[in-house]
């Protein structure tokens, strides 16, 4: 399967590289884009869960990194719930 990568900044300008094992990812976010926190947080527990099913479709398994990713990204998210503008801007994609 095609892993990707890609870069996130945090409402506080802290940048974070993330990983996917499908380029799913493409396909729910724009390089350069600014996704308000809940949005961004939707859009990449559905990413995630895709690309790590299919995984399972593949191999058997889900992707356990997937799954890793995504809970990184709800423990970062959740410094930032209490912001009512907060939003996170998809870098780029590697």
């Amino acid at each position: 399967m095609p892993e990707m990568h890609f870069r996130v900044r945090w409402p506080d300008d802290s940048e974070n590289d993330c990983y996917s094992p499908s380029l799913v990812i493409k396909d729910y976010f724009t390089p350069g884009q600014h996704y308000p926190l809940a949005d961004f947080m939707q859009r990449s527990r559905e990413a995630l869960n895709i690309a790590s099913e299919r995984v399972r479709a593949k191999y058997g398994f889900a992707c356990s990194s997937a799954m890793d990713q995504l809970a990184r990204l709800e423990a970062t998210a959740a410094r930032f719930e209490q912001q009512p503008d907060a939003s996170v801007q998809v870098v780029r994609f590697d």
